[in-house]
């Protein structure tokens, strides 16, 4: 039995049982007198368990802690129904969610429970910052968000009310004020966004933080709508910006046999279809990706980024954008004699 697991089990023997003796709690854990006095030492300082001796009764209980006229209630020991394993995959996912923080605004709102789940390991400072240290997040591009707007909009989106932002709209340079009703906080490529309802537009729209140059919290109660309704609106076509009104069409891409080592391990899209071509096994011949988008920008930068590994066929549109997004690249690097 794990120390954790030990804990669990003072915990509800003590809570059914009113008041045990050292000798039941010792048969009932399996542990030398010396575990046992270390484990209910640990439980009073580390996580503050009102765990007193009854000289009377012989044996170990809870205080009751009296709180005015509704009577008196139990002391609850914090993250108990973890197991060790759960409470290391919960360190490291706050490890991983660190890495998606601003200025430290997530990470200091759940310091006090790392330090709860922390206790019950019975780890001290020094080896818990070495276990967080084990899971490293390498955070490329990021737009930085302030931690006002960030704690203000999610703290709107948890009590369902509206919003008014002032908003820099980058693709005209333009700032606009927008009343919205939060829906949906995401984080996408390291950077978040804000699904909301935009009184102005009547319609679901998708800002991103960083380009919120203000924010206040309203009074009046925030539109809902319904999830499924969100993700049909935004999350149809690709990318951040992959719904909205546009119709969604299908791309067609097909990567080369060495990009595809690569490409067929990735998700670009939850609805996309793949199929490996020149009838060779899977993972030697060239790969087909199907990916669904609405505003082609995202995709096509995502698709340059494989330069002459992919091919887009099918849209002509498409394949047109990219060839002339290729021919205006390569007319930045004038071609010079090399050497004779």
């Amino acid at each position: 039995m794990g120390r954790t697991e030990r804990f669990y089990k003072i915990e509800l023997l003590l809570k059914s049982r009113g008041c045990v003796s050292f000798a039941a709690l010792q048969d009932e854990l399996d542990v030398s007198p010396a575990t046992l006095k270390r484990d209910l030492q640990y439980l009073r300082d580390r996580l503050s368990a009102p765990i007193v001796y009854d000289a009377l009764a012989n044996g170990y209980r809870f205080t009751e802690t009296e709180v005015g006229a509704l009577g008196a209630t139990r002391h609850e020991l914090p993250g108990l129904w973890f197991s060790e394993n759960e409470i290391h995959a919960l360190l490291t996912m706050h490890q991983l969610l660190a890495g998606l923080d601003d200025d430290g605004v997530l990470a200091r709102h759940l310091q006090p429970l790392m330090e709860k789940l922390q206790g019950m390991l019975g780890t001290d400072a020094g080896t818990a910052r070495e276990l967080m240290r084990r899971v490293k997040v390498i955070g490329t591009a990021r737009r930085r968000v302030p931690s006002k707007h960030f704690e203000l909009l999610g703290s709107a989106l948890l009590q369902r009310r509206r919003l008014r932002l002032r908003y820099f709209k980058r693709s005209d340079r333009s700032t606009s004020e927008r009343e919205v009703s939060p829906q949906r906080l995401v984080n996408y490529r390291n950077t978040w966004y804000l699904d909301a309802w935009c009184h102005a537009s009547d319609g679901l729209r998708r800002f991103a933080l960083d380009a919120v140059r203000d924010a206040s919290l309203l009074d009046a109660k925030a539109k809902n709508v319904a999830l499924r309704d969100l993700e049909a609106a935004l999350d149809a076509g690709y990318g951040i910006y992959g719904g909205g009104d546009a119709r969604v069409k299908w791309a067609t891409l097909v990567f080369s046999a060495e990009a595809a080592q690569w490409v067929a391990n990735e998700e670009w899209h939850p609805q996309q279809k793949a199929r490996w071509l020149d009838n060779r096994p899977p993972g030697e011949g060239r790969y087909e990706l199907q990916v669904p988008y609405s505003e082609p920008t995202e995709l096509a930068m995502d698709i340059l980024r494989h330069g002459d590994s992919v091919v887009v066929t099918g849209d002509k549109a498409l394949a047109a954008l990219i060839a002339q997004r290729l021919r205006e690249a390569a007319g930045r690097y004038p071609v010079t004699p090399g050497p004779r």
